[in-house]
């Protein structure tokens, strides 16, 4: 039995890159970026108007002139009109390009317009008011967005203003979630007194599709040679298997045995941590990783968060920001484990992170984690957790995702 920070060492030691491909910008949303983006023109392109109002040439107004003779409406996308005397202006609405003649544009609210006159009511004007400078958010083949960064709406909107109809991003691996156990029914079935329903798969699968992975879902009975050649495939056709389930020491737990006949290097087995004690890593000449975790779903779901998570990001570029949160009640344990407490995240008035226990019944208790946020990772060397010691969680909840 190895320790967490051991066990987490051996994984990242196993993170690959996957390589880059390129995607329509509109189904980007959620990828890592995998090149910069390059302005094509200056942003914005002109000078434009962010004011509903009138354009005019500040000169004038320092020559007290407050009365304009208005000669040519133009709204946004309109080829813009010169000014061709001190007393004249454009009608403009947000968006417009200026004239070249024009430098200062005047809100309605500053204004009385009556029979194509407009007045100027406003006793403070200053110059360039009302305009946003060509330029002044990029130039030309200026960098406006960075690799290695995961695409937000805010991206996607970046990236049209470009033109980038495409954009690269990093490859996601093909990931396959099999559970195993002949007491596990379909979802759709209804279970005899002595089954339950399948439900670790569907947690996992949807899990990774917060990082747009759609992994494929694979049932295996209790039965050696089947486990072999299903597993068998799994390793020429994925570049990851996730096992739930099948990995302890009963007497139709036939996942190590397949395993180590398949030839999958075991580069561990069992971690000193709880839940999930049972946790099972290794890979395979083909190159692909097996993830073999515990059945129980607590289990399944903390070594999903704490170790195959952190593989995951550090493979596909997305950042992945150490937290931490207070401990807002005292905890005590006792076994010589490091201990995934479950925990409820609030923010406090200061803006600090608090964690709330929640004990649970146990690694089955799977109803428990609709109440919690995170896993709070408590250290092996202390029994005794004071309110108010600061340690590290692993949130699970969206609110806490990113």
């Amino acid at each position: 039995m190895i320790r967490v920070e051991e066990a987490e060492k051996i994984i990242l030691s196993q993170v690959k890159d996957f390589g880059t491909e390129s995607i329509p910008f509109e189904t980007s949303s959620g990828r890592v970026l995998a090149e910069d983006l390059i302005a094509d023109r200056d942003l914005p392109p002109f000078n434009r108007a962010t004011l509903d109002g009138i354009a005019i040439n500040y000169g004038s107004i320092e020559k007290g002139i407050r009365l304009f003779n208005i000669k040519a409406t133009q709204a946004a996308g309109d080829i813009p009109v010169n000014i061709n005397s001190q007393d004249e202006c454009i009608e403009i609405m947000t968006g417009a390009a200026l004239p070249g003649t024009a430098d200062t544009v005047i809100g309605y609210e500053g204004l009385q317009i009556q029979n194509r006159i407009a007045e100027i009511t406003t006793a403070i004007i200053n110059k360039g008011n009302g305009i946003h400078s060509k330029g002044r958010d990029s130039k030309k083949n200026e960098i406006v967005a960075t690799a290695n960064q995961v695409i937000t709406p805010v991206l996607i909107n970046m990236a049209a203003s470009i033109g980038k109809m495409n954009l690269l991003v990093k490859k996601l691996p093909g990931v396959v979630v099999i559970s195993s156990g002949d007491e596990l029914v379909e979802v759709d079935e209804t279970p005899s007194p002595f089954q339950i329903r399948r439900s670790n798969s569907y947690m996992v699968k949807a899990a990774l599709m917060q990082y747009k992975i759609c992994a494929d879902i694979l049932h295996i009975p209790d039965d050696l040679e089947i486990t072999k050649q299903k597993i068998g495939d799994c390793l020429q056709s994925y570049d990851a298997i996730i096992l739930s389930g099948g990995i302890s020491m009963g007497k139709f737990d036939y996942i190590p045995q397949a395993l180590q006949e398949l030839s999958v290097h075991k580069l561990f087995h069992k971690v000193q941590q709880r839940p999930g004690k049972p946790f099972w890593f290794g890979a395979h000449t083909s190159g692909a990783l097996v993830f073999a975790l515990p059945g129980n779903p607590v289990s399944t779901f903390m070594c999903l968060n704490r170790f195959v998570l952190q593989w995951l990001k550090a493979s596909i570029g997305w950042p992945c920001e150490e937290k931490y949160a207070i401990l807002n009640q005292d905890v005590s344990f006792t076994p010589s484990l490091q201990y995934f407490l479950q925990v409820k995240l609030n923010v406090n008035k200061n803006g600090s992170l608090t964690a709330t226990p929640f004990e649970g019944n146990g690694s089955g208790d799977f109803a428990n984690l609709l109440d919690t946020d995170a896993f709070m990772e408590l250290p092996l060397e202390q029994n005794n957790f004071a309110k108010g010691e600061v340690f590290r969680v692993w949130p699970f909840k969206e609110i806490f995702f990113l």
